[in-house]
């Protein structure tokens, strides 16, 4: 995306300093605008805080926000803060955003947690405080590092359900404006459960079992068949979820197939695998063989996925 752009590793395969000529706004606007599938947070280099190790380095970044109160006041604002495990930084993420609240109050600024308008984002290198500000939009999260955290809940069937709620917050989709989903590979039924919970009436495709608590639920219908041998009503669906470890392609040839029972514009949330060498080559194809009966509204890497990326499709 962008010429002569170089990178510095500061967290072996997670975080990395990126240099380039463009300016800090050009650099957002383009990454906004075509946010790239293995990219989850974006922080700008606003200042950089030598680590004494010492209480000077919370002093420093306390002159840090109040040259800059204009940013901040009146405004509701996070502090995040995330660390290198080898980082000379002594002081712990609560105590330090513990101090730093004291500092927004101080400049008339609101601190808050969730749903701010400004976020304050540190990073604790080996030796040195790299600290930027910017909207949630600019950092491609609001959450610290783009790391989405979910609490786990008593009873609940399994993890994956992380991933069918971080996909709804990433690419705006409210499940419960849906009405009719068809689940495939469900078992045990984790994205299943999610979408029973927002009010959605669920067939599930899996020859596997499903989770007992789901048992007898009025709103699923549990088809024990494989996803290739369904027969389903034309047009019946608003909505096709799908998690299953597949190869890309056989998914690919799968969602198509499935394509008939999906009512005009209906949205698709699938997973697919990227277990091969090859990833972006495969990106590609899969992006390819869906857009000949879907549109590719959004791809990404998420926090919850592993090896793997979210699709989220309309429907041609």
């Amino acid at each position: 995306m962008f010429p002569g752009v170089s990178f510095a590793q500061l967290a072996p395969g997670e975080v990395f300093r990126m240099e380039c000529s463009l300016a800090k706004e050009q650099v957002q606007e383009a990454i906004i605008s075509q946010p790239p599938i293995f990219l989850r947070h974006l922080q700008p280099i606003d200042r950089e805080v030598v680590i004494e190790g010492d209480a000077g380095d919370l002093e420093q970044l306390s002159d840090m926000i109040r040259n800059a109160r204009l940013t901040f006041m009146n405004r509701r604002t996070a502090v995040h803060i995330r660390r290198n495990a080898s980082s000379a930084f002594h002081y712990t993420a609560s105590d330090t955003k513990a101090v730093l609240d004291a500092v927004l109050e101080e400049i008339d600024a609101e601190p808050v947690v969730q749903e701010p308008e400004v976020i304050i984002s540190i990073y604790a290198a080996n030796d040195r405080l790299y600290a930027g500000f910017g909207t949630p939009e600019e950092m491609l999260s609001d959450w610290p590092g783009g790391a989405v955290r979910f609490q786990r809940e008593e009873g609940q069937i399994s993890r994956a359900k992380f991933k069918l709620l971080e996909a709804e917050r990433t690419f705006g989709i409210r499940y419960s404006d849906f009405k009719n989903a068809l689940d495939i590979g469900a078992a045990p039924g984790g994205w299943s459960s999610l979408l029973l919970e927002r009010g959605l009436r669920v067939t599930a495709v899996d020859p596997a079992d499903m989770h007992p608590s789901l048992g007898g639920h009025p709103a699923l219908t549990h088809l024990k068949q494989n996803a290739s041998d369904v027969s389903l009503t034309p047009e019946s669906f608003d909505l096709l979820v799908c998690d299953m470890s597949w190869s890309p392609m056989l998914m690919c040839r799968l969602v198509l197939d499935l394509k008939a029972a999906l009512k005009p514009e209906a949205t698709a949330v699938i997973t697919i695998k990227l277990m091969h060498k090859k990833p972006l080559q495969t990106i590609r194809e899969v992006k390819e063989r869906l857009e000949t009966g879907f549109r590719v509204l959004g791809a990404k890497q998420l926090f919850h996925n592993r090896e793997e990326m979210t699709l989220y499709l309309k429907k041609k």
